[in-house]
């Protein structure tokens, strides 16, 4: 991921990166794509993006029902310069910033993949993740579960994804 692009993104977050949305959060949510991907087969190249933007255009950190269409629509914007995904990993891309919030079923591996990495950090707000919300058999294992809740909690910062992202190490 282009640290240029991460700036971009930044530069044009409506809430706080220090949020509940914000940054350690997103980079939670990759550090655990990264662990299903590896598991799965997902894409690598489609959790990356899905990390990084989709919570890029909340208004608000409670009940912004649309941001998933929203980020779907700035991965379109940002698509010619910034984002180097094939037609089908785009098509990937986009389904899965659209429906994160709300979709219970994913026909494609990273699709499951992203939204089961989003809702393992769901302990950063006191929810603990339900396995039968979760779509891959891989999230559903209890030790991931207590793991990545543990991380969440402890609003722990993945210091080695925020430095690719040219971040390093700083309050959020």
């Amino acid at each position: 991921m282009k640290p240029e692009l991460v700036q971009l993104i930044l530069s044009q977050l409506p809430v706080k990166p220090s949020g509940i949305h914000g940054v350690l959060h997103w980079a939670r949510v990759l550090f655990n794509a990264r662990e299903l991907a590896e598991l799965t087969g997902a894409r690598q190249d489609v959790i990356e993006y899905f990390a990084l933007l989709h919570d890029a255009r909340r208004f608000n950190e409670w009940g912004d029902h649309q941001h998933g269409p929203r980020a779907a629509a700035l991965a379109q914007q940002l698509r010619p310069h910034w984002i180097g995904l094939d037609n089908a990993g785009f098509a990937l891309l986009v389904d899965a910033l659209k429906d994160h919030t709300g979709g219970e079923s994913a026909q494609d591996i990273t699709v499951g993949v992203c939204w089961d990495a989003d809702r393992l950090d769901l302990m950063r707000v006191g929810i603990r993740p339900r396995p039968e919300l979760l779509i891959t058999p891989q999230a559903r294992e209890e030790d991931r579960i207590v793991t990545a809740s543990k991380r969440a909690a402890e609003q722990w910062a993945p210091v080695a994804i925020l430095t690719e992202w040219g971040l390093g190490y700083r309050r959020f």
